[in-house]
C-alpha cells in the first residue's frame, strides 16, 4: 500500500525535473555561452578560415591542377599541389587515423598536417571513437580519449622524421596540427605528446607547435584543456553539439538503441547535480585549449546576422549545455565553419582598414594581444586551482614552473607552463615507436590507471 502511494510522488518528482531540464534548455542559446568573452583580433584568428580549408582538401580525390575540385568552397582552396608533400587515405592508414594531409605552406611559413573529420560510412572510424571509456586513459596528470590518443602516435610513427626534417630545413616556420570533429580531437592528441617530447622534432622551441581544433570533440580532463591553452585552440560555431556533448560519444553510440533511456537519465543528473561537482570530476571531458565561439545568430530572432567571434580561456562554463536548436547538426559541418570564419575575418579586416590603423600601431596591437593572451591563461590556470578542479595547477608567479620534483625550471616565454620532456633519454639507440613511448613514459597504478612515472629505465 506504501508503495502505491509512492509511486505518484516519484511520478511527480521526475515530470518536475523533465520540467525544470526542457525549461532550462529551450531559454538556453549558443551564443550565452560566451556572452561574458572578448572579441577576438584579426590577427589572432586569421588563421582558422585557412585552416578549414586544408581540412576540407581532404575530401578531394585529385588535388592537382589537372583533376576537377568536388568540393571547391567560394575563393578556392588556396592550396599549391606541389606543395602537399603526403596525402594518406583510409588505405594507408588501415583504419589507424582518419585521413590527412601534410602541407608545406611557404606563404604563411607554416608546416601543416591537416586531419579530416568522422566518415559516417567507415566503421574504422567509429572503432577509433569507441576505443575509450570514461577514465581509462590517464595522461600527463589528466584524462584523455584513449582511441585519440593512440591514433595521434600512429601519426607521429608515420610522420615524425618528415617532419623533423621539415622544421630543421625551414627553422622560422611553425608546426600547425588541424582537425575537423573527430580529426580534431587527434590533432589536440598530436599537439600534447609532440610538446611533451619537443626534442623528437629538433628541441623545437614550444612556442613553434600549435593546433587548431575545429568542432573537437571532448577529448581531455578540464586541468589539460586550460594548461594547453597557450598551443591549443578551439573553434566552435554558434550551437554545434559536439563540443557540448558531455555524455561519453561511446555510450551514445552504444545506447543508440535505447536512446529515450540515455536522454531520461541524462535530464535527472543535469537536474540534480550541481555545475561545480561537475568541474571536480576529473575523468570528465572537455573541448581543448582557448576556444573562439563565432556567434550569428541572437535568441529570438530570425536569419543570420554578421557573425562575431568571442575567445576565451574559460573554466566554469565551458559549453556545459547542449543547444535545443534546429542548426545544432549543421553547425557542426566543416562547410559552415569555413564559411562564417572567413566572413568573420572579412569584417574584421575591414573594421580595420575603416580605422586607418598605422601599421607600426597594429604590429604593438598584435603584441599587446599576445601579452593578454598570456595574462588570460595564467588567470585561468589560478581559477582552475580556485574551483579545485582535480590535478589543476598554478602558475609560478616567478616565471618558474615546477616538474613535480621539487626542481624548478626557467623558461624565456612565459606562456610555456610545462616543461618539455624526453622519454627515453637521448642516449637510447634503440628507435620506439610513439605509442610505445607513450606506454613507456606512463604506467599503471593500483588501480590500474596509467599515471606519469616517478622514474624512466635507460
Amino acid at each position: 500500500m506504501s508503495l502505491a502511494c509512492g509511486l505518484p510522488l516519484l511520478e511527480c518528482v521526475y515530470c518536475l525535473a523533465c520540467a525544470r531540464w526542457a525549461w532550462k534548455r529551450c531559454l538556453h542559446s549558443g551564443e550565452a555561452d560566451s556572452a561574458t568573452w572578448g572579441l577576438s583580433a584579426a590577427a589572432d584568428f586569421e588563421p582558422v578560415p585557412r585552416m578549414c580549408r586544408l581540412v576540407m582538401a581532404n575530401y578531394e580525390p585529385d588535388l592537382s591542377a589537372t583533376a576537377p575540385l568536388l568540393f571547391e568552397p567560394p575563393g578556392g582552396y588556396g592550396v599549391d599541389p606541389a606543395c602537399v608533400l603526403r596525402r594518406r587515405t583510409y588505405a594507408d592508414t588501415r583504419g589507424r587515423v582518419t585521413p590527412y594531409l601534410l602541407y608545406l605552406d611557404h606563404a604563411h611559413a607554416d608546416i601543416v598536417l591537416a586531419l579530416r573529420g568522422l566518415n559516417l560510412v567507415k566503421e574504422s572510424d567509429y572503432a577509433l571513437l569507441l576505443d575509450n571509456r570514461l577514465g581509462k586513459r590517464r595522461f600527463d596528470g589528466g584524462y584523455v580519449h584513449n582511441g585519440l590518443l593512440r591514433a595521434a602516435g600512429w601519426v607521429l610513427d608515420a610522420e615524425c622524421d618528415l617532419l623533423r626534417e621539415l622544421l630543421e630545413r625551414y627553422p622560422d616556420y611553425t608546426l600547425t596540427f588541424t582537425g575537423h570533429s573527430l580529426g580534431a580531437g587527434i590533432a589536440a592528441m598530436l599537439t600534447m605528446v609532440v610538446v611533451l617530447n619537443l626534442d623528437k622534432l629538433g628541441n623545437i622551441e614550444r612556442s613553434r607547435t600549435r593546433c587548431y581544433a575545429m568542432a573537437p570533440a571532448r577529448c581531455m580532463s578540464l586541468n589539460l584543456a586550460v594548461r594547453y591553452a597557450d598551443v591549443i585552440n578551439s573553434v566552435v560555431l554558434q550551437d554545434d553539439f559536439l563540443p557540448r556533448t558531455a555524455t561519453p560519444l561511446e555510450d551514445i553510440f552504444k545506447s543508440i538503441l535505447c536512446l529515450p533511456c540515455l536522454l531520461c537519465l541524462r535530464c535527472l543528473r543535469d537536474t540534480c547535480i550541481p555545475e561545480d561537482a561537475m568541474l571536480k570530476d576529473p575523468r570528465r571531458l572537455y573541448a581543448p585549449g582557448r576556444i573562439y565561439h563565432i556567434v550569428e545568430r541572437k535568441m529570438c530572432r530570425c536569419g543570420r546576422y554578421p557573425p562575431v567571434v568571442k575567445t576565451a580561456v574559460p573554466v566554469d562554463g565551458r559549453f556545459e549545455h547542449i543547444v535545443l536548436s534546429c542548426n545544432a547538426t549543421a553547425d557542426h559541418a566543416i562547410v559552415w565553419i569555413e564559411r562564417e570564419a572567413q566572413k568573420a575575418l572579412d569584417l574584421m579586416l575591414e573594421e580595420e582598414e575603416t580605422m586607418s590603423v598605422p601599421s607600426e600601431q597594429r604590429m604593438e596591437r598584435n603584441e599587446t594581444l599576445q601579452r593578454e593572451h598570456v595574462e588570460e591563461h595564467r588567470a585561468a590556470l589560478r581559477r582552475a586551482v580556485t574551483l579545485s578542479v582535480p590535478d589543476a595547477r598554478a602558475p609560478s608567479p616567478y616565471g618558474t614552473f615546477d616538474d613535480g620534483s621539487g626542481r624548478h625550471h626557467h623558461h624565456q616565454q612565459p606562456q610555456q607552463p610545462e616543461r618539455s620532456e624526453s622519454f627515453p633519454p637521448a642516449g637510447t639507440r634503440q628507435r620506439m615507436s610513439w605509442n610505445d613511448l607513450i606506454e613507456r613514459v606512463f604506467e599503471k597504478d593500483d588501480d590500474g590507471h596509467i599515471v606519469l612515472r616517478s622514474s624512466v629505465p635507460s
